[in-house]
């Protein structure tokens, strides 16, 4: 078995909880701005953040929903998403992360999934919230009924066992398949904070501009979590070039968080050469795998270190990540600390030495506990002995640093978001008129992936325009086809998997 060890030294296994964590950081700094709100300037103190934090967990014990319960959260980036979030692991229960722009049926799917018991959302969401929620409680942040969940507060974390007790669901499609509960403890976040801090050589006092969504484990732990500890964050409700680049600037934001499509706006768009940000030391490219050309793009025009990072949500989120001080164009990481990974052949199993390609597995204290409610695609997904596979196709080089070269499995990143081909798949040939469907990502130098279908029609088949308007009233705004074909037949194999590389070789011939 060949082992590829992390260059880091380890990170200690610390008995806290994460919001143990982030408050052990704000002892000596209790009167300093830890979180803003970016349009409207609203902000909260280490002191205030900590006291919303335990009279929120007080009350919402004495409602019910406390220790042994689930919280649903659906909103965008605000300062009363990281109080929601800490509350509920402060008072012991668990919190399920919702996209807010997804549909009533698709937020039907992971209440009834999770079985939350509650649904704070904000009131621009509220009418699609209520709907899937059904009986469920739904509360709107900035209501009367938002201000009742505050109560006496819980001045001491509810105990917990931090190994065993999922305290957050955000949902992945993980390798292939409809979106599933990915059950993260507090161990898995507290180390994955440590993880990543060690790696990345974060500063005490670094602020950055969160525009990268709360509900995502990307921006829930490394941009939410760290900064709230180390620093602090502006909220951004949604991604404005204008308002990222005035934030990082009014802040001298040393670092900027980043996904391909604002990762390629750093690069190109004028606009950015209105704003000083000569105090920026490094741009993080996370959640899809970029080019040399951009990193380099990038550093030439802001003065800076470009960075990759690799992740999923079953790694909560980081399993490698490149120091500044230690660079290398195009690689997506090392090792994080802690962090044990091979490369193993597809067709064989067998391990395979630096410089060539095959799966990348994964073992570390940040692997997931397994995916809720689905046994055999948690058995599919951790295999012997704790290895996470990933299913993205990698090579190590010599010196350790790991390159993304494909992607085994079928998802496609859509600005970042994870689009489940046999979901939309699936969509297709449930409406009538259609006999068959196969869905591939293509490349896009703004979204890096989009969807695109190969439908084959039946009797009275509906029109493409009749298609985009169910994918839109059904599906969320990332989930829509940007084009669709239609064929006699989709390619399949034997064994009745749909060949998908045929179709992007199909896509590439034009």
């Amino acid at each position: 078995m060949t082992i590829y060890r992390s260059p880091f030294p380890d990170v200690p296994l610390r008995d806290v909880t994460i919001t143990q964590h982030v408050f052990s950081h704000l002892g000596d700094r209790l009167d300093e701005t830890i979180v803003t709100d970016g349009p409207t300037g609203r902000s909260l103190t280490a002191r205030q953040f900590i006291d919303q934090v335990q009279r929120m967990a007080g009350g919402l014990t004495a409602a019910g929903f406390g220790a042994g319960h689930t919280v649903a959260l659906m909103a965008p980036n605000l300062p009363e998403y990281c109080v929601i979030f800490h509350a509920v692991a402060w008072a012991g229960g668990t919190i399920t992360t919702l996209n807010p722009t997804y549909t009533a049926s698709e937020v039907k799917h992971q209440l009834a999934d999770s079985s939350a018991e509650m649904l704070i959302t904000v009131p621009d969401f509220m009418a699609t919230a209520t709907e899937g929620a059904g009986d469920l409680h739904v509360v709107a942040i900035g209501t009367r009924e938002y201000d009742a969940l505050f109560g006496d507060p819980i001045m001491a974390q509810v105990p917990v066992d931090l190994d065993v007790h999922t305290l957050v669901l955000p949902y992945s499609s993980g390798t292939t398949g409809l979106p599933k509960g990915v059950m993260l403890s507090h161990r898995n976040l507290v180390v994955n904070m440590d993880q990543s801090i060690t790696g990345s050589e974060f500063r005490p006092g670094e602020v950055a501009a969160a525009f990268l969504p709360f509900f995502h484990i990307y921006g829930m732990n490394l941009v939410m979590n760290i900064h709230l500890a180390l620093g602090g964050i502006v909220t951004m409700p949604r991604f404005d070039l204008a308002m990222f680049l005035q934030i990082s600037q009014d802040h001298k934001s040393r670092r900027m968080w980043t996904v391909p499509p604002v990762a390629l706006a750093l690069a190109k768009h004028p606009m950015v050469d209105d704003y000083d940000l000569s105090h920026l030391e490094q741009v993080l490219i996370g959640a899809a795998p970029s080019g040399a050309e951009l990193t380099d793009a990038i550093s030439a025009r802001l003065n800076c270190i470009t960075l990759q990072g690799y992740g999923m949500t079953e790694l909560s989120p980081v399993s490698h990540l490149i120091p500044a001080s230690r660079p290398r164009s195009g690689a997506s990481g090392l090792a994080a600390p802690s962090t044990l990974c091979r490369i193993v052949d597809v067709e064989s199993g067998k391990d395979l030495p630096a410089g060539q390609e095959g799966e990348l597995w994964v073992k570390g204290p940040q692997v997931m506990q397994g995916y809720l409610n689905n046994v055999k695609a948690t058995a599919e997904t951790i295999v012997e002995d704790g290895w996470l596979r990933t299913g993205d196709i990698a090579l190590i080089d010599e010196d350790g640093y790991m390159f993304v070269v494909d992607r085994l499995k079928e998802l496609i990143k859509f600005k970042g978001f994870q689009v489940a081909p046999a979901e939309l798949e699936a969509t297709l040939v449930a409406m009538d008129g259609i006999i068959d469907a196969a869905v591939i990502g293509i490349p896009d130098d703004d979204a890096g992936e989009v969807p695109i279908a190969f439908v084959v029609a039946g009797k009275d088949a509906p029109t493409d325009a009749d298609i985009h308007a169910h994918f839109k009233e059904t599906l969320s705004t990332y989930k829509q086809l940007h084009q669709i074909r239609w064929v006699n037949e989709v390619p399949k194999s034997a064994s009745g998997k749909i060949l998908r590389r045929l179709l992007r070789d199909q896509v590439a011939a034009g």
